[in-house]
Formats: C-alpha cells, structure tokens, sequence
C-alpha cells in the first residue's frame, strides 16, 4: 500500500543519515476504504493525492511542534514535507480518519517511492499556516483562509537518491 508520511525538514535530514524513517506515533495516510466512501467518484490518483493533502497538513503540526521545542540556536526550517512509502504492514485506522493508518515500525529508505517538499516560496505560507493549524481545525475562518493558502503551494517530488542533495542545497 502507497502511504504518505507527515514529516519535517529534520525528520528528512534523519533519513538520510541513518537510511529509515520512524513515523511519529506510527502515523501515516493513505487511500483507505473509508476514503473511498468519503470521496464517491475520483480516481485513484485524485484519492492518493487527497492522502498526500493530509499528510501535508499534519507536517505543519509537526513543524509547529518543532517550533515549540526549538531553542533560539537551532532555526527551525518551515517547509512541509511528505514521504512516500510503499509498505505492507499497514493497519488501517478510520475511526481517527478517514485516510489514518497506522505502522507498526520505522520504514527503511528502501521503501521509500519519492518524497515531496515545499519549494522556497512556500516558506512565508507555511510558517504562518503552523502557527495556526489548530486554530483551523476547531473552525477558526480565518485560520481556514490561511490553510488555504499554503495549500495553494504545490509540494515539489523528488527521488529517494536526491533528498541529501535537496538537503544540501537548503
């Protein structure tokens, strides 16, 4: 099953070193029956890239709390990030979402299809978009409008083999 993994520029950066992602809490998204349902016409790609859209806005909690636990040494990068993963041990979890699933483990690179990440643009949308993603959820408008505008960003694709030169160049 193709998941999408919530990530960060650092959780990227430890993929690269140590050559496997451990998702946080096991979360990832994925193309679930109860996405399915949700979504009564589309494609499989148009369903892949509504899990993919989660996985987006769960990086910016991630960032957020990055940001939380940061000191005044260590910037955070606001950039989401997704990676993709073709894995088989996945349990699926529609009674947190309708795209959740959940690993049972770290995901080794060699799984990994491709990874998606915002390009520099993006950056000013995404920063203000983590500090009020929360605020969206619980219905806040305009929290939603700034939502709407990172989204707005298409995140970039990238190969395994090029994330350390992504990572090089950032």
């Amino acid at each position: 099953m193709r998941v999408y993994l919530p990530a960060t520029i650092a959780m990227l950066s430890e993929l690269s070193s140590s050559g496997e992602f451990l998702p946080v809490n096991g979360t990832a998204f994925a193309v679930t029956p109860a996405l399915r349902e949700f979504y009564t016409s589309g494609s499989t790609e148009e369903l892949e890239y509504a899990a993919l859209l989660e996985a987006a806005r769960a990086s910016l909690r991630l960032i957020a709390s990055e940001r939380d636990l940061a000191d005044e040494q260590t910037p955070v990068r606001t950039r989401r990030v997704v990676v993709s993963a073709d894995l088989d041990d996945v349990t699926v979890r529609s009674d947190l979402d309708d795209a959740v699933v959940r690993l049972s483990g770290s995901v080794p690179m060699t799984s990994v299809a491709a990874v998606h990440v915002d390009t520099a643009e993006a950056e000013s949308a995404v920063s203000v978009a983590a500090e009020v993603v929360d605020s969206a959820d619980l219905g806040d408008q305009d929290a939603e409008l700034a939502l709407g505008d990172v989204e707005d960003h298409e995140l970039a694709w990238y190969a395994p083999q090029e994330v350390p030169f992504l990572l090089e160049l950032m």
